[in-house]
């Protein structure tokens, strides 16, 4: 599911970063949970003591998408708490929180389509993150941010249902208009929210496979997850 990032116009506006994220939770409430209580018909295998595991089909990458989603609204609820959060500018608290609130309603969202096939809540370990420094907050938010493009990005070509990859289309591009804000915060009228990091040479964003996703996410998750029924 590549798609080009477009440059907003004016992003380094600040009036303009919240009007742009504003803009991508609108894709979200107009999409409305088209697979409530989605089953798939392949059977789930047994998994060890203390591991979750996502399944298989459809309903396993949407308990991917899930798992991720769990991580960014843990991660952003952590920063709202914290004392970087308390003395951040009012632009910077404004930003902050309408990122938990998205994040926070995509995991609403997938719980709730997934009914009585969603994993259970992931246990989280954010020890390596400072919450009382600008600078940790915001690298790790820039890492979970483009962690979850690139995995809706990867995972997007395997869905079966148009429907699900409707939906998948639309919170992508939510989590990017996230990445392209927090890097401009970090970076304030660059052109960093599209770099070489993100941006192959054909102008496409990265893809990363779950494999690679799930490593990198597990840094951060201590519950141990089983993909091992998803494609490849």
């Amino acid at each position: 599911m590549k798609k080009e990032l477009i440059k907003p116009q004016g992003l380094v506006k600040n009036a303009n970063r919240r009007q742009f994220l504003k803009m991508g939770t609108l894709t979200i409430a107009g999409a409305g949970l088209l697979f409530v209580g989605c089953n798939d018909d392949d059977e789930m295998m047994p998994t060890m003591p203390g591991m979750v595991s996502l399944g298989s089909g459809d309903v396993g990458i949407l308990n991917y998408a899930y798992a991720l989603e769990q991580l960014e609204a843990a991660f952003y609820a952590e920063v709202i708490k914290g004392s970087y959060f308390a003395n951040a500018s009012a632009e910077e608290k404004i930003i902050m929180g309408d990122l938990e609130k998205h994040e926070r309603a995509h995991r609403e969202f997938f719980k709730a389509a997934l009914g009585a096939s969603a994993i259970g809540s992931l246990e989280v370990d954010f020890s390596s993150i400072d919450f009382s420094s600008r600078t940790s907050v915001l690298m790790a938010a820039k890492t979970f941010e483009d962690l979850g493009v690139a995995a809706y990005n990867g995972a997007g070509q395997f869905l079966e249902s148009s429907d699900f990859l409707l939906i998948a289309g639309k919170i992508v591009s939510v989590e990017a208009r996230h990445a392209a804000a927090i890097r401009d915060l970090i970076n304030p009228g660059s052109a960093d929210f599209a770099g070489d990091d993100i941006i192959d040479a054909n102008g496409l964003e990265r893809t990363l496979n779950f494999t690679q996703v799930l490593t990198a996410a597990s840094a951060f998750v201590k519950t141990e997850i089983d993909f091992s029924q998803l494609p490849s």
